[in-house]
């Protein structure tokens, strides 16, 4: 075991994989000998050669189109796109092309051997074009998995699982927390399996839902609430798609409450999915309207940022709300 950080462990994940798989190829802007803007790729162009680990012209289509025929013809390709906020420009590859190869051609051919790494999310001083968190976007998309990982121990099992599922995967990392989550992780090669939720904190009185670096910010909440006598059950989703509807239904039907909370803009936030989704579950199971905490309809402010940011406050006084209703 090593206590590492979430960026190192994300590091000892892809050291991990192109050790154990030459196939695997890193790629991205300025992520040779430089690592990239985060250092996510320190060492790795040394120990592996320029051949798999290489920088690309600032090009995110071209990143992501050149990573498709990377997987198309075998090799496994790990793109790094340097903020989520820049992934915008390579929609069209992941949406139109990466997620619906292997359907279009009915099986006969796939990418599944593509992962996009991204750090997302606010939290840094980031402004408008660097804490955006875009996940609801490719939730909405067929043929793709959504990973968030929260911890440093996850950070290393589910980018490694992604990196060997047979479906394209977009794995945001939450950069606010690149440094500050810290935890045990084993040096061993491991994997976490995708589309498990992790029940961080059992509880009865109330569910709460998150993923990636607003976790922190539900767990401090919890505890804020366990004082005045309120017991929350913490759910980590992990994977965003598909994601753990059994483990939050039956922690709602338990409770009876919950509240999804997320950086992202409240309308058309991933949010309002798991709320549909548990009203239409669990709806004989609720004693309150389902609540969600999250970032404003508005640009990602830099000004503004602490108002913008749902944090452990806000979700504690949408607990008192709910418990009390």
């Amino acid at each position: 075991m090593a206590q590492i950080n979430l960026l190192q462990a994300v590091n000892r994940a892809l050291d991990t994989a192109m050790e154990a798989d030459e196939r695997v190829i890193c790629l991205g802007e300025d992520i040779g000998k430089f690592g990239g803007v985060f250092r996510a790729t320190s060492d790795l162009q040394e120990k592996y050669g320029k051949a798999r680990c290489f920088n690309t012209p600032i090009t995110e289509q071209g990143i992501v189109g050149f990573s498709i025929g990377l997987a198309a013809q075998g090799s496994i390709a790990v793109a790094e796109i340097q903020f989520a906020d820049y992934i915008f420009p390579a929609f069209d590859q992941i949406v139109n092309e990466a997620a619906k190869f292997r359907y279009r051609s009915g099986d006969q051919f796939n990418c599944g051997g593509l992962t996009i790494r991204a750090p997302y999310g606010g939290g840094i001083s980031g402004g408008l074009y660097h804490s955006q968190s875009p996940e609801a976007y490719f939730c909405h998309t067929p043929g793709l998995k959504v990973v968030i990982p929260s911890t440093a121990y996850q950070a290393k099992g589910l980018l490694l699982a992604a990196i060997r599922d047979p479906d394209p995967v977009i794995f945001f990392e939450p950069k606010a927390i690149y440094r500050a989550e810290v935890g045990e992780v084993p040096d061993t090669d491991y994997v976490l399996p995708l589309g498990v939720a992790e029940v961080a904190t059992q509880g009865s009185d109330i569910t709460l839902v998150g993923w990636g670096a607003q976790m922190h910010q539900l767990h401090r909440a919890s505890n804020m609430a366990l004082r005045d006598g309120i017991s929350c059950e913490v759910i980590d989703l992990c994977t965003l798609l598909p994601w753990d509807v059994d483990t939050v239904a039956q922690s709602v039907e338990k409770t009876g409450r919950l509240i999804i909370s997320h950086e992202a803009p409240r309308t058309g936030g991933f949010a309002g999915e798991i709320s549909a989704t548990i009203q239409e579950r669990c709806f004989l199971s609720l004693e309150s309207p389902i609540m969600r905490v999250t970032g404003m309809d508005t640009p990602f402010p830099l000004v503004f940022e602490k108002e913008y940011m749902p944090d452990y406050l806000k979700v504690y006084e949408a607990i008192k709300a709910s418990v009390n209703f």
